[in-house]
């Protein structure tokens, strides 16, 4: 197995690993919940750099990167569903998408044809993760020593009318995108 699927499963590995620190009950294995989740990001920054700089791009690797970013975000979706923030409709909407489109996706790179990611895919997955990152962040912040005034303000925001458009952006932007893949030309066989 080369090292960038190594990586992709490290990946699928920490999804699972965040979502229970995070939910420990200890506030110290819950803060480090946010590193855990950042070391898996870097791992899938890392293991595309590496596969392409020494070309080592496999068929394994093209169905498992995708796959075990799907997991780890749908994790982080799970979490913010679990906590109160985000309503079930959303974090379905944007679980069962990821999901299918990694299966079709996967299927075509098997049968041996290639879609490249389109732009506003890429745009939605910045606006995933900076979002993931954000409200993480802030569920985060709350566990330290902070001061009143500061945890009222953060728990104010992730209720507020501001972070369910900015949930709802994501999750029409997701959708989107789901939908878009349909619609996009199919580039030819794979060489």
């Amino acid at each position: 197995m080369t090292f960038p699927n190594q990586l992709s499963i490290i990946r699928i590995i920490l999804s699972p690993v965040f979502l229970f620190m995070y939910f420990s009950g200890d506030k110290l294995v819950k803060q480090l919940s946010l590193l855990v989740f950042f070391v898996a990001v870097l791992t899938d920054w890392y293991d595309g750099w590496h596969a392409r700089k020494f070309k080592s791009v496999t068929r394994t690797g093209i169905f498992l990167d995708p796959l075990a970013d799907k997991i780890l975000t749908s994790f982080a979706f799970i979490l913010f569903f679990i906590e109160g923030i985000m309503p079930s409709w959303m974090m379905l909407v944007i679980v069962i998408r990821d999901i299918v489109i990694t299966v079709l996706r996967s299927y075509n790179e098997y049968t041996g044809k290639t879609l490249k990611t389109s732009y506003i895919a890429k745009v939605k997955t910045f606006v995933q993760m900076t979002y993931i990152f954000l409200i993480l962040f802030l569920l985060v912040l709350i566990t330290f020593d902070i001061g009143y005034s500061l945890k009222v303000v953060i728990n104010n925001f992730l209720d507020s009318n501001t972070n369910y458009y900015l949930m709802l952006l994501v999750t029409l932007l997701t959708f989107y995108t789901g939908i878009s893949y349909f619609f996009e030309k199919k580039t030819q066989k794979n060489v």
